[in-house]
């Protein structure tokens, strides 16, 4: 076992050296084994009497550099075995590694922390296991918390000791897993190494094997590469890692993922035990590959699995494999691959027995169906607790279970009415909801496609064909009625090789339908929800969405060729079927290349048969190929890609140069063959597709590829491979089909004037097997785990240069600062969502809307990012300004905003002039961002805020007027027309055209006001403010002078301004009284009151009370006096002009670092107004408008400098950025300091 490195002096006294190399020592203790004389005696008789507690391990292995004297024994073991392993181990991961070292001090430092580490690693599994309350898992969440600033919400799901390689120099330390993040720490040699890397940046992610990085781990994002290795179990972590980056893509994808991870335990339970979250994870994973193995549904659970053996009938014999139990299956599949696979839906069992045990038989159990079939299996190790599991899950089943419908699971997020997209009046009036309740339901028995497929409705009248190829037809359908007899009919049959030799061969006609659904697995899913196609049908039928318009476009293109698509009835099957799942699951909706399927679905099954067949497509077979970007078919063409390298490197070399797989690749996949295949030949690939999946698809491209190799390595462009490959698979026949024969569209368009020779599909399939056959189902899967973190994060690349290009003309910001926002604002919504905060994450992301909208972040992350790139930081203040600035953002009130707001705001701060800046600065104070609770008087400044603005857009309101006008006007001369001596009926028509005309005229006018309404703001448009919101603007300024190094110029500037203001305001209210004819008594002993100390009050007041009989003028003469900050005959000496001077700046000004906002709130009201103003009532009557403002502020030279300085974004940015990966050296413990990652 690995031990806790010690020194050891004297190395060779007592031991043996057995093996040696630069860096390591075993020894084998003598008196151990054979040999060792007379010391070796004394040695063994030492070790015997002494206690078992003192007895020493009688191999071991020291580490030793160079020349040191000193070794340090890091392993011991009992047996050769044991302590041969370890020196493996050592040979194998550390030996290449420690050769990089320059020194000897680093490489004894690396050892003992390796070793350490693996010991810490050992005892946490031992002490998970001894002790289940084990407080280990715990501390380690803490640790990762604190280490990387996460929150509570962040779950930890395992830990592991590694090394992470830092250039070529290793760094031992820990790799922490968690739900959203890959975290390492390091603290070695005095530096500190931090990591934390979001699952959903991770582009791939390998695990290989090179002389540099042995057995390591390859973990890569758009811009680094980061390596780890050595491992206790690599594989371990690695699919742990698969299974993390996995969860992050489909939140990438869509909103299931966050739902997924609800599934987790949650982090407020305590945690029992290490694996927690890990066995969760585990059996997610076998959840998956025991769906995907026997094509079971989503929600089915795997309950457990053990090794048994089953008796086969048809070869007398005992087939060994493993028996599965789930909630609603039994399935079992053999060891040995496609040599037997069973499912017994426990729907159809009626009784599970225990038979009796012999030598031959031991430990049986016999299953027996509704259908008279018997399985036994045998040879199981816990036979009573498997017939009780099996015997409960029976119980748990009965017969009426999914005979409501109303109780289906949906995969979709929405599925009943009210949540879906109201019907237009067009529908209702085409198709009403009061249809179906007076009996005229869109899907019913009575229809031919209800118990039909369409081929056989139109294939019925036809006259029996007698030839040869209806005789080979019959002998395929005897062929596998031999085989129902044999291995059984139905879902219970026994699916052998010699079943998937009967579908190379080609499923019949007459049986096709029946065989596609018991091999996808829908005829379990129809089984299991009696009805539920028919109800969906009722409530989808009638609805107008997107889904449904693009639906009956493409209705008339699918397969048009073909008589049954011809006519009503088919098109009318058609659109009740696509209907149908396009509300099943919104999530989808419809895609293109779903008609074609479907359309094919059709024409050998019922209705219902290809709902439930379009389902297991959709949803199992080819997952997410169907939704609105295709990722499954992208992600399944870069697999084919893989392949092709790998079977075909010569050609995928040259195709690569022209570009041609990624072209052709797609609609191959897309449609199954079928839209570039006749369809007689296509419809044999469904065949090998719905017994073999995806599998048989990648074999039959790859064939022809290796088909046509010759002449594709001719090619010189696109076109001309591309041309060569759609006349091959024009000219792929089915020579044996009885079906009247197909045009194919594509053929009539390629075919030139020497066609190529017809290929027989039967040929073509047969060589994809010969050649490509090796190809299995979980290589396939891996490869396309790979290829998902490359296409989503390809498809997130799209985006966002979509969402910068749409953006980059309303923006000062370069590309590359966009981008980085870009990045920097998802990375903020995606923390959103997996952390929990206020809106849920369907609420946020919304797959539908335009790439603009898609990302929106909340008050709390906006209030981050501002803390971080905002240009006006006010220190405690800052939180308060980013929440106006929010307010003012989000022009819906939904509490987020999506990034193109979000760049606008930023974009203000740091790229308008002076004049946009403060005026931004001025909206910041002004309701909706000023809210009422910030202010102290808030339902006066609401009062008089509404009430100084009358209308909030006179330029529509003259729209609207001259729309009435027009209206009205047009409307009476048509009226004078029909009320005349009476005008055709012509005439009439033309009248009420007209008036349909002006009313779409007024719409479009209305919504063309709308669009231009938000740019004729200036700044006239602006609204007054009021004193409150002035004091709130002269805190915002004081505290964002706060660290400026002009500071004291900034604030005796601002002093200024607002003492020039202050007054502004009061000759604005002079105005607004006189025009209102009242005496100015009181008004002008508000104004002395606000004078500066310095001034004299009496003077102005004696001639107020002299001058009543001049009303008229003598006011606005003294308001105009009032307005300005030094008159001569205010002043009575040069040493009170310098007190009126000083008397701003005592007010107002305060030292830097010690400004507090109440303090400032008082002296900025009172500035100029001496000890009657303090504590008095805020003026309702006081306002200021924006020009004022800005006057006010180009008076003074260091403001203006300040507005008009350019923001270092630059760096700011680069400070967000540089949290990510923390690497600084500490000169001792006291000045470690964690790092924060809250950006």
């Amino acid at each position: 076992m690995w031990i806790t490195p010690e020194e050891v002096l004297l190395a060779n006294a007592l031991w043996v050296s057995e093996r040696a190399n630069p860096f390591f020592i075993l020894q084998r203790r003598k008196g151990h084994g054979k040999g060792g004389g007379i010391t070796g005696l004394l040695v063994g008789t030492l070790d015997v009497v002494l206690d078992s507690s003192a007895r020493v391990a009688p191999y071991r292995i020291l580490h030793q550099t160079g020349d040191s004297q000193i070794f340090w024994g890091i392993a011991c073991g009992s047996t050769r075995k044991e302590i041969t392993e370890h020196w493996e181990w050592l040979e194998a991961n550390l030996l290449q590694t420690l050769s990089i070292f320059d020194n000897d001090e680093d490489i004894t430092t690396f050892v003992k922390g390796k070793i350490s580490g693996i010991i810490a690693e050992e005892n946490k599994s031992k002490q998970a296991h001894e002790d289940e309350d084990s407080g280990k898992f715990r501390e380690a969440e803490l640790k990762m918390r604190k280490l990387f600033g996460m929150p509570d919400e962040e779950k930890l799901v395992n830990y592991y000791s590694c090394s992470y390689w830092k250039g070529r120099v290793p760094r031992q330390g820990w790799v922490y897993l968690s739900v959203n993040h890959l975290c390492f720490y390091s603290f070695l040699l005095g530096k500190e190494v931090t990591l934390v890397v979001q699952w959903t940046e991770v582009t791939q992610l390998e695990k290989n094997a090179t002389l540099l990085f042995p057995e390591s781990v390859r973990v890569s994002t758009r811009h680094t590469e980061h390596y780890f290795s050595m491992f206790l179990n690599i594989n371990d972590t690695f699919k742990l890692m698969e299974q993390l980056a996995t969860i992050a893509m489909r939140q990438l994808l869509d909103n299931e993922g966050f739902a997924a991870d609800r599934s987790l335990p949650k982090p407020c339970k305590t945690l029992k035990n290490v694996s927690t979250l890990k066995r969760d994870l585990d059996a997610r994973a076998k959840n998956e590959r025991y769906r995907a193995l026997f094509r079971l549904t989503q929600d089915e659970r795997l309950d457990g699995h053990t090794d048994c053996t089953l008796w086969t009938p048809f070869a007398k014999m005992h087939i060994v494999g493993q028996l599965f139990v789930s909630n609603n299956y039994i399935c079992f599949a053999s060891r040995e691959e496609d040599l037997c696979q069973l499912i017994i839906p426990l729907r159809e069992v009626s009784i599970v027995e225990k038979a009796d045990s012999s030598s031959v038989l031991p430990c049986p159990v016999s299953i027996s169906t509704k259908n008279k079939m018997t399985f036994l299996f045998a040879n199981l190790k816990d036979r009573d607790f498997l017939v009780q599991r099996i015997s409960d899950f029976l119980q748990r089943t009965p017969e009426s279970q999914w005979s409501n419908s109303k109780d289906i699971p949906l995969t979709g997020p929405s599925f009943l009415p009210s949540s879906s997209t109201p019907p237009s009046s067009s529908c209702l009036a085409s198709c009403g909801p009061g249809d179906s309740s007076q009996g005229a339901r869109h899907y019913n028995s009575s229809l031919p496609t209800a118990s039909q497929g369409l081929l056989s409705i139109y294939q019925k009248d036809a006259p029996e064909d007698l030839g040869p190829k209806a005789t080979k037809e019959k002998m395929k359908e005897e062929s596998w009625n031999i085989h129902f007899f044999e291995f059984g009919r139905g879902v219970c049959m026994y699916r052998t090789s010699k079943t998937r030799e009967l579908v190379l061969n080609g499923i019949p006609e007459a049986l096709r339908g029946e065989l596609w659904l018991l091999f996808s697995g829908a005829q379990n899913e129809m089984a299991s929800h009696p009805g539920y196609y028919s109800e969906l049908v009722e409530q989808a039928m009638g609805r107008c969405t997107l889904a449904t318009e693009e639906i009956e476009r493409d209705l008339h293109r699918s397969m048009p060729e073909h008589r049954a698509f011809q006519n009503e009835t088919g098109i009318a099957a058609l659109r009740r079927v696509l209907t149908a799942y396009a509300s099943r699951n919104p999530g989808i909706g419809y895609c293109q290349a779903m008609n074609i399927v479907t359309s094919v679905l059709l024409l050998y099954c019922t209705e219902e048969q290809a709902f439930w067949l379009l389902v297991a497509l959709c949803e199992r077979m080819l997952p997410d190929y169907y939704n609105t970007r295709v990722v499954g078919a992208l992600v399944d063409q870069g697999v084919f890609e893989e392949l092709t390298r790998e079977c075909l490197p010569l050609l995928y070399e040259h195709m690569q140069e022209l570009g041609v797989i990624s072209t052709i690749s797609l609609s191959w996949f897309l449609t199954l063959f079928l839209s570039v295949m006749p369809f007689d030949s296509a419809v044999l690939l469904v065949d090998c597709f719905f017994y073999e999946g995806i599998k048989a698809v990648f074999q039959v491209a790859l064939a022809v590829l290796h088909a046509n190799m010759d002449a594709l390595l001719g090619c010189h462009d696109e076109g001309e491979a591309m041309t060569i490959l759609g006349r091959y698979l024009d000219n792929v026949v089915n020579k044996q089909t009885v079906s009247p024969p197909i045009p194919h569209l594509h053929a009539l368009l390629t075919s030139g004037d020497q066609p190529p020779a017809q290929v027989d599909v039967f040929e073509l399939i047969r060589t994809s097997y010969e050649k490509f056959g090796s190809l299995r189902s979980d290589i396939i899967e891996q490869m396309r785990f790979k290829q998902r973190l490359k296409v989503i994060q390809s498809l997130e690349d799209t985006a966002k240069r979509s969402v910068v290009r749409a953006i980059m003309t309303d923006s000062a910001f370069s590309i590359e600062e966009l981008e980085e926002l870009y990045c920097l604002f998802k990375a903020k919504h995606i923390t959103s969502c997996y952390w929990g905060a206020s809106s849920s994450a369907s609420e946020r992301h919304d797959p539908s809307l335009p790439y603009l909208e898609q990302y929106r972040i909340d008050l709390g992350q906006f209030s981050q990012l501002f803390g971080a790139l905002g240009a006006w930081l006010c220190g405690v203040h800052t939180a308060t300004l980013a929440a106006r600035l929010f307010r003012l953002l989000d022009k819906d009130k939904d509490g987020l905003i999506n990034f193109k707001e979000f760049v606008t705001g930023l974009s203000g701060m740091y790229h308008g002039d002076m004049t946009e800046k403060l005026k931004l600065l001025f909206k910041l104070h002004l309701p909706p961002a000023l809210c009422p609770e910030e202010a102290e008087s808030a339902l006066e400044a609401a009062q008089f805020f509404t009430g100084d603005t009358p209308q909030e857009s006179p330029f529509l309101s003259d729209l609207d007027f001259l729309v009435q006008e027009v209206t009205s006007g047009d409307e009476g001369k048509d009226a004078g027309d029909v009320s005349g001596n009476g005008e055709s009926e012509k005439k009439g028509n033309v009248l009420l055209l007209f008036v349909s005309e002006v009313k779409d005229y007024k719409y479009y006018l209305r919504m063309w006001a709308k669009e231009k309404e938000p740019k004729k703001e200036t700044i006239k448009d602006l609204p007054r403010m009021n004193q409150e919101q002035f004091i709130e603007l002269c805190k915002t300024l004081y505290n964002m002078f706060s660290e400026d190094p002009l500071e004291q110029e900034l604030y005796h500037a601002i002093a200024t301004v607002a003492s020039l203001l202050l007054r502004i305001g009061e000759v604005g209210k002079k105005f607004t009284n006189n025009g209102g004819g009242k005496k100015q008594d009181g008004g002008s002993l508000l104004v002395l009151a606000q004078e500066p100390p310095g001034a004299e009050p009496a003077k102005p007041d004696k001639e107020d009370s002299s001058g009543e009989g001049s009303q008229g003028q003598s006011p606005v003469c003294r308001a105009l006096a009032e307005a300005q900050l030094e008159t001569p005959s205010q002043q009575t000496s040069d040493e009170e002009g310098a007190k009126d001077d000083t008397s701003v700046s005592s007010y107002s000004m305060v030292s830097a670092g010690s400004l507090q906002c109440d303090d400032i709130a008082d002296d900025t009201v009172l500035i100029g107004c001496g000890d009657q103003g303090r504590g008095s009532v805020l003026d309702g009557d006081w306002s200021i408008t924006f020009e004022q403002v800005l006057a006010s502020l180009l008076t003074e030279p260091p403001l203006v400098n300040y507005f008009e300085k350019k923001g270092d974004f630059g760096s700011k940015m680069a400070a967000c950025k540089a949290q990510r990966v923390v690497e600084r050296q500490v000169s001792s413990s006291s000045d470690h300091e964690l790092a924060q990652h809250s950006i």
